[in-house]
């Protein structure tokens, strides 16, 4: 781990000119931010029977979970973008997965920049922004990234020769192997010895975790819990009167060596693939406990604020899909705890919440400024009475066709997706016009897993209410 050692160098030297010559001012709180791929709420303290998360578990009941938590894209680089920005994905202009933030806002101030600006030593071990020129963002970093701990070798996703031939590989891989055979197991012994060489200073620490993202690959252990579970399979079938925009092909696990190109995912198939998600869940989560006993063990969690988050949430066939880049609320809804020491947990909060609201938090429970061209809100009321009344709304948005994601100037529609307490109704416009080519209203109190698109039965007074709160969210008429 010289490597880690070398990336803070610079950092904790820096950080050591940045303590305004304060020496007997209160301690800042350092922030501990835990990202994890692909993880939907597949969580026992989020109410999953089948998973088995006892760290994540464990974390939650320090803290402050939010129930409906939404992402504003689902997908890595305008999730992750618009959440370290605190900005929309509009805004930001990232809506694929090729073009770097800094392309079309080189002097955005992105979370970790903000602290490192306000005397911390930032580091990131993992997968944090998406795409390759933002990883090594000196302006956000005290010093270099260790973004890819495996440098793409055995172990990033693989470690059987047969799936590293080239190509995706098989969608799973099972193999009796230590932890940091793969990746994440990598990453947590990183991040720890990271913790070490921070400890003393303020610091924001961020970390990324690839599993559960396909491919599902995780030791033998992590499987054998799952052998015998009978996985409740949804019916493969789209809702009822759903525009075809609303859907994707799945080419995401279709591009895997073992998934058929055309044909249905078999019963035995998705078996498989559901038994292998939560595999990888709790992989990752035994390396979220190693990460967070570390944590105790230098005595560091009584002065540090916990963020665990993923960037979206996953189908595993819902609605006929497969993967995530839907605006349905398997896609958008994501696990989100906040742990602060010195408030009152555990805690639950069920107000509609959002990725990008995560920015102005951190900021305020630091005591660093508030930027005001962020546009989340803080939820640091709802830290303090998770009762309170919050904005009652979350907005993600999502592009067809599916091909975009490669290159953005292929946009022809943008669909916007309005969550409120009761309802998700989404309007899918022609790019960049005020054109709508199709809508979609379902009624989460009759409907809750989405399966019947009951717009054309709308009453004129709700159908006004939510057009009108989306148009004036979006900025069409």
């Amino acid at each position: 781990m010289h490597s880690v050692k070398f990336l803070l160098l610079l950092a904790l030297a820096g950080a050591a000119l940045n303590t305004h010559g304060r020496p007997n001012a209160a301690p800042k709180p350092n922030v501990l931010f835990i990202m994890v791929d692909d993880l939907r709420p597949a969580m026992g303290c989020y109410g999953d029977a089948l998973a088995r998360t006892p760290h994540m578990d464990a974390l939650a009941r320090t803290g402050t979970l939010f129930s409906r938590a939404y992402c504003q894209q689902a997908v890595c680089s305008p999730s992750r973008t618009s959440m370290l920005t605190g900005l929309r994905p509009d805004e930001t202009q990232v809506w694929g997965l090729k073009r770097a933030f800094r392309e079309t806002m080189p002097d955005a101030v992105t979370l970790p920049q903000h602290f490192k600006n306000n005397g911390y030593v930032t580091a990131q071990v993992g997968k944090i922004f998406h795409d390759p020129a933002s990883h090594q963002d000196s302006a956000s970093w005290s010093g270099p990234v260790m973004y890819n701990v495996t440098g793409n070798g055995k172990g990033h996703k693989y470690i059987l020769d047969a799936n590293l031939k080239g190509g995706k590989g098989a969608s799973t891989e099972r193999e009796t192997t230590a932890d940091t055979s793969y990746i994440d197991g990598k990453v947590a012994e990183a991040s720890i010895e990271v913790l070490r060489q921070v400890a003393g200073k303020p610091f924001f620490l961020a970390i990324g975790f690839r599993r559960p993202h396909l491919p599902f690959t995780a030791p033998d252990k992590y499987w054998k819990p799952f052998d015998k579970t009978n996985f409740p399979f949804p019916k493969y079938q789209r809702p009822k009167n759903a525009p075809a925009i609303a859907f994707h092909n799945s080419q995401e696990l279709h591009g895997y060596s073992d998934i058929p190109q055309q044909e249905p995912i078999s019963e035995q198939l998705a078996k498989q693939l559901w038994q292998g998600y939560y595999a990888a869940v709790s992989y990752t989560d035994a390396q979220i406990g190693k990460v967070l006993a570390e944590l105790d063990r230098l005595k560091l969690r009584r002065n540090t604020i916990i963020v665990l988050v993923s960037d979206h949430g996953f189908h595993l066939g819902e609605q006929g899909q497969w993967a995530k880049s839907t605006n349905f609320e398997n896609a958008v809804r994501v696990p989100f705890i906040i742990a602060t020491p010195g408030i009152a947990k555990p805690a639950k909060s069920d107000a509609i919440v959002e990725l990008l609201d995560l920015y102005p938090t951190l900021s305020e429970l630091c005591g660093l400024p508030r930027r005001r061209e962020v546009q989340g809100h803080s939820l640091s009321a709802l830290l303090q009475n998770p009762q309170a009344a919050f904005k009652g709304f979350a907005l993600s948005q999502f592009i067809r066709p599916y091909a975009a994601l490669q290159n953005e100037s292929k946009i022809e529609t943008m669909g916007y997706s309005l969550r409120t307490d009761r309802y998700r109704y989404t309007e899918w416009y022609r790019f960049n016009t005020d054109s709508v080519v199709a809508r979609e209203l379902y009624d989460h109190r009759n409907d809750p897993d989405e399966t019947d698109n009951i717009e054309a039965q709308m009453a004129g007074t709700l159908r006004d209410s939510l057009r009108s709160q989306l148009r004036a969210l979006i900025g069409k008429k």
